[in-house]
């Protein structure tokens, strides 16, 4: 088999369309994970994907009849976008059949390249099904995504210009969805440096290859998460799986807030921002390297793409600093009473904090939703839980909690009746430490907080909500005391998205 595939990569037809992609030494991440870490960079290919590799050299070896029919596939948006060029540079018909979930970057890419994009089914087993019966119906040539010798073989080729690019790898990790790339270059390494170790990573929540390997044959997912859209795929390949399963020499699986921070990582590294199934090779390499204690190593990792919808940054983001393990999420009942925010503030120290949520709960009880920028991870974490219980504080660690990640973070407030003499003002807050007291002392505990919400963008300023209960003899007092403290604000008391929503009801 090894030698079978070798000569099939050996004689894959990809360069008429794909670039000899670079591998660049990813320098701070080597030096803090203590291996040499070497990125392949495949997102710099024409579609920004891997893909079209397999594509071409598939669709390239098609007799004329074949090509005269024209082809189809089935895919989640990278193999469609190689398909639709390989089609376009030989002059075929292309139909791709897409999920209704596939971001509209590669939907808009595909119609782009001059393919019909036929948008069916919430994942890809469903398109994949629907492409099997168009194709029967019509005549045409299915180039499957990856469960054929062909598309393995031009993946395959990503391995020979890794051994090209560096004589001495010691491992090389790759993501994984249906299974082609995995198989063609583990089979290449393999049959070339069979010392090279071949590590698999798959999203915590589309991990067929994984669940394959344990059970010893291929199985069915009863459902993938889409985050990482272009792997998720609920059975490995069959012909994949065949050419894999003895030559693959691990697997790791990797959250949704790992993959995130991978991406950041990439970002640091060379400003590239890979898609989340372009970012796993890199997550599972930081995973297994701190599970395993491997050091000194040359490790590849290949950045299979980069077709990610750009409002999707925002979430990637987001999670980025949970997935680092360089943020706390904390929810903390403190009492409702004055001074108290300026108590709990002070046990927090000077550390820089990433988002506060505050809100009147009852006359005598108020929540606090926060976020805490780490520089020693989760010993920091439970570090600053310990004190704040010891001070006496309920306490709940939502860093690890889905719900409060995705949902309850941005939701923290609603109405607070019985907060009498609210009024609500929006400030900017400058970003540097002690901002936020120097707020605190501005008010000196004359006036009660009775709800703040603040959350980091990451510009100069930090955009700050703030209810305050102020008698309303003493209002022109308290924009003084406001005026005085040099931020800028605006008072929001009448702002009808207050009144509906966030109001005390007086």
């Amino acid at each position: 088999m090894l030698d079978a595939y070798r000569a099939r990569v050996d004689a894959a037809q990809v360069y008429d369309v794909a670039q000899v992609t670079a591998l660049d030494e990813a320098r701070k991440l080597s030096q803090r994970l203590g291996n040499r870490i070497l990125l392949k960079r495949e997102d710099t290919q024409a579609v920004f994907s891997f893909k079209l590799r397999g594509a071409y050299n598939k669709i390239a070896k098609l007799t004329p009849a074949e090509r005269a029919r024209g082809v189809i596939t089935a895919s989640a948006g990278n193999h469609a976008q190689g398909v639709a060029l390989a089609a376009k540079k030989l002059g075929l018909t292309a139909w791709i059949v897409m999920p209704r979930t596939t971001p509209a970057l590669k939907v808009d890419s595909v119609r782009s390249l001059g393919g019909k994009a036929i948008l069916h089914g919430d994942a890809y087993d469903d398109a994949r099904e629907h492409a099997l019966a168009l194709a029967a119906e019509k005549g045409m040539t299915m180039v499957h995504p990856y469960d054929d010798p062909e598309v393995i073989a031009g993946q395959g080729t990503i391995a020979r210009e890794l051994l090209d690019q560096c004589a001495d790898l010691d491992m090389v990790f790759v993501p994984v969805g249906g299974g082609g790339l995995l198989a063609g270059v583990a089979v290449y390494l393999k049959a070339i440096k069979p010392r090279i170790k071949i590590i698999a990573v798959e999203p915590e929540d589309s991990n067929c290859f994984a669940a394959a390997m344990k059970a010893g044959r291929r199985v069915t997912l009863p459902q993938v998460g889409l985050f990482a859209d272009g792997v998720a795929v609920r059975q490995i390949g069959e012909e994949n799986f065949r050419v894999a399963r003895h030559l693959v020499d691990g697997t790791v699986q990797v959250s949704v807030d790992e993959i995130c921070a991978a991406t950041q990582d990439c970002f640091y590294e060379n400003r590239s921002l890979p898609e989340p199934a372009g970012a796993l090779a890199v997550a599972g390499i930081k995973k297994w390297v701190a599970e395993n204690g491997v050091s000194g190593k040359t490790i590849a990792g290949i950045v299979s793409g980069a077709n990610v919808n750009f409002d999707r940054l925002r979430h990637i983001a987001e999670r980025a600093e949970l997935g680092a393990a360089t943020e706390a999420l904390l929810a903390v009942t403190i009492p409702e009473i004055p001074g108290s925010f300026k108590k709990f503030l002070k046990l927090l120290g000077r550390r820089s904090i990433t988002e506060f949520n505050y809100r009147f709960a009852t006359a005598s009880t108020a929540h606090i939703f926060v976020g805490i920028r780490l520089s020693e991870g989760a010993s920091e974490r439970e570090s600053i839980i310990d004190s704040l219980r010891e001070a006496g504080y309920a306490v709940v660690d939502m860093t690890g909690n889905e719900m409060a990640k995705a949902h309850v973070r941005f939701m923290v407030g609603g109405r607070a009746f019985g907060a009498e003499n609210e009024v609500l003002y929006r400030f900017e807050f400058p970003e540097r430490p002690g901002a936020l007291s120097d707020f605190l002392n501005a008010i000196g505990g004359r006036w009660n907080i009775s709800l703040f919400h603040y959350r980091n963008h990451g510009a100069a300023y930090g955009r700050v909500l703030c209810g305050l209960q102020v008698p309303k003899r003493e209002r022109a007092e308290c924009r003084r005391s406001l005026d005085e403290l040099g931020y800028q604000y605006a008072d929001e008391s009448a702002n009808p998205a207050y009144e509906l929503f966030l109001g005390s009801g007086n």
